[in-house]
């Protein structure tokens, strides 16, 4: 193999002169030439952002992906250039098996069809956790990987060359205090003005790209918001499976399965007490008394005799569309206005809505009440 001895000559000498230099700065014995505040300022941000950008994305690792082995298996799919292959979410396998339960212990008991129900909710809320993961990965973590892969590590590597031209204009700022004769000065003069020359090209090279973390920033902003509106709409789509499968259940006490659930005495609609932990429906307004309610034990309201309270009514916004599920309850669109009360013996989850000459029960976690 042809080597050039003399350029390896060359770059071991440079280097010997580098680390003689560094190490007299270490101790104290060299001068060093500061960067100025600015710079300085430039370098520290730079170096908080790569450092917080490492913990953010291996924190959001985490919450998309819990199991390490899995992180690591996708980690070596991405270095060797292959597709990660399709991995069964958490809520799919216990769908998967809560319909092999109800398939085994009998689809036609209420058992068995609960399980079918809740294992299609917990189907699609898998299905909405694997679009959440797909879409945080493509729109958050690949630019914070791309700006670690390859914006910073241009930076660390004009920073470096910025160091070795630092060393070389102290070194010969160290030889042009050393020389002795007129020869060796105006040699160590040029010198000392070609290392000036490149050490100061070398600092606008490295200044620029430093400054660019700020455009860095506003990427990284923007890749934030698309963040959160991905992980909003995930919790938003849970939500809406949850309530649904909660309505196709029933009520929290069991009222769709009163005969399951042994040791359930309570009615299904509770009165309201003062000691609700539904705040939010303790402070409506609760009419004393009303013409036409129907006995306790029974859940069905004559809508077209109830009045709403002489005082105290309330107006609330709706978050979501809502169909009703029969002729007692008041089908709603999100954003439209309608106004709330509370009756004595009603379900605390559930409030009456008025909208023109239209009322009906509306369910509370579709509604905002406004002050």
């Amino acid at each position: 193999m042809d080597f050039n001895m003399k350029k390896l000559a060359s770059d071991a000498g440079i280097f010997f002169t580098r680390a003689v230099q560094f190490t007299e700065e270490k101790f104290g014995q060299a001068e060093k030439t500061e960067l100025d505040a600015h710079f300085e300022n430039l370098l520290a941000r730079a170096d908080s952002t790569k450092n917080w950008t490492e913990k953010i994305l291996r924190q959001t690792e985490v919450l998309l992906q819990p199991n390490p082995s899995a992180r690591v298996e996708e980690f070596l799919y991405e270095k060797l250039d292959r597709k990660v292959p399709s991995r069964v979410t958490n809520g799919e396998l216990l769908a998967q098996y809560m319909s092999e339960a109800a398939s085994e212990l009998g689809p036609t008991t209420p058992y068995g069809k609960t399980l079918i129900k809740v294992a299609e909710a917990e189907k699609r809320l898998g299905a909405a956790e694997r679009d959440f993961i797909h879409t945080a990965s493509i729109n958050f973590l690949t630019p914070l990987r791309n700006f670690l892969e390859g914006d910073w590590k241009t930076i660390s590597k004009e920073r470096r060359l910025l160091q070795n031209r630092r060393l070389d204009l102290d070194a010969c700022k160290a030889r042009l205090k050393k020389a002795k004769a007129a020869e060796a000065k105006a040699a160590s003069e040029q010198e000392l003005r070609v290392a000036q020359t490149e050490f100061d090209r070398q600092a606008e090279v490295t200044r620029l790209l430093l400054e660019g973390i700020s455009s860095t920033h506003v990427n990284h902003l923007r890749c934030l918001h698309e963040f959160v509106e991905s992980q909003t709409t995930y919790y938003a789509q849970c939500y809406r499976h949850m309530l649904d499968l909660q309505k196709q259940l029933g009520s929290s006490q069991g009222a769709i399965f009163p005969g399951t659930f042994v040791g359930t005495t309570e009615p299904a609609s509770p009165p309201l007490s003062s000691t609700s932990p539904t705040t939010t429906v303790a402070t409506m307004p609760v009419e004393p008394s009303v013409a036409g309610m129907a006995p306790s034990g029974e859940t069905a309201l004559c809508l077209e005799e109830v009045a709403p309270p002489a005082s105290g009514t309330r107006k609330a916004r709706v978050l979501y569309d809502y169909e009703a599920a029969d002729s007692s309850e008041l089908a709603l669109l999100a954003d439209e206005l309608i106004t709330v009360y509370s009756l004595p013996g009603m379900d605390p989850d559930w409030l009456i809505g008025e909208r023109g000459n239209k009322k009906g029960k509306v369910p509370v976690t579709y509604l905002e009440l406004l002050s």
